[in-house]
């Protein structure tokens, strides 16, 4: 059940960000970035940068995955004033999906309207080999909880907010052309969020196949969900880091999703700097 203190929680752990980073009220984040396995190393790469532990961070629960640092980072990059979670909690670890998405909240509560959104995903669709990158045009949910569930704050949103184009339409066009200014093959689909921390089965796989999936992780749509809800725009991007259990019959590896994460850092960076600047020079940032 969401905490009814949920407002003045985000409003603490805000407040604390702030106060730590010092940045005024006119030079506040303009992008939140979400860092999945494997890829938080972006975030190092932000100038001026004050980094902060989740667990520094009133109500943020901390990260215990390999691959996820588990960091707040405030800095700039591609020309955008940004904040970064190098890394993410998940339900899997025994939070609710309120609990993970609560990050999230506090990047948009920070001055963020835009988020970018990233994770490592397992690959439905068999055409597309370890290594390609995945907008994502649109999500299914099997997470069996939701991160909207139980009293709503209006402070914060609507209770009923609309899904049919959580990630904006004018933002995944603009995320095309940057990828393919930079040369860089992007490919677009549907991503499925199931609860892990199992691997899926092969007939997990086929019946995803058969809903329309082309990649399955265990993240992302908590964080899309509060994002929405806050009136946040949304870019999701999957990096299929392995093919999904019955593809190629092989058994599925967090190091192989590491590994592959690692590969396409450089064109991983590369894709975010280019949607950056172009949230910049289309002016989708305001001031």
């Amino acid at each position: 059940m969401t905490d009814p203190g949920l407002f003045e929680q985000l409003q603490a752990a805000a407040d604390m960000v702030r106060a730590r980073a010092a940045f005024p009220a006119d030079r506040a984040p303009q992008v939140g970035l979400i860092l999945g396995s494997g890829l938080g190393g972006y975030a190092d790469g932000l100038t001026g940068a004050t980094a902060i532990d989740f667990g520094d961070i009133p109500h943020v629960p901390r990260s215990q995955v390999e691959g996820h640092a588990g960091r707040l980072v405030i800095g700039e990059r591609a020309g955008a004033r940004c904040v970064a979670m190098q890394g993410r909690v998940h339900m899997y670890e025994g939070h609710s999906a309120q609990a993970v998405a609560f990050p999230a909240r506090v990047l948009i509560a920070l001055g963020a309207r835009v988020l970018v959104i990233t994770n490592a995903a397992g690959g439905v669709n068999p055409a597309w080999p370890p290594g390609t990158l995945m907008l994502i045009r649109d999500h299914i949910d099997l997470l069996r909880d939701h991160a909207l569930r139980g009293p709503n704050d209006d402070r914060l949103g609507p209770r009923f907010p609309d899904m049919t184009t959580a990630y904006a339409r004018e933002l995944r066009d603009l995320a095309r052309g940057a990828a393919a200014s930079a040369g860089i093959a992007l490919a677009e689909g549907v991503y499925a969020a199931m609860p892990g921390p199992t691997y899926e089965t092969p007939a997990e796989i086929r019946m995803l196949q058969r809903f329309g999936a082309d990649a399955v992780g265990m993240s992302t749509v908590p964080e899309v969900c509060v994002a929405r809800h806050m009136g946040a725009r949304v870019i999701g991007i999957s990096c299929i880091t392995n093919q999904a259990a019955g593809i190629t019959g092989e058994a599925l590896s967090h190091d192989e999703v590491t590994q592959t994460a690692a590969r396409v850092r450089t064109t991983f960076e590369a894709l975010l700097d280019g949607v950056i600047a172009a949230l910049v020079s289309h002016h989708e940032l305001g001031a």
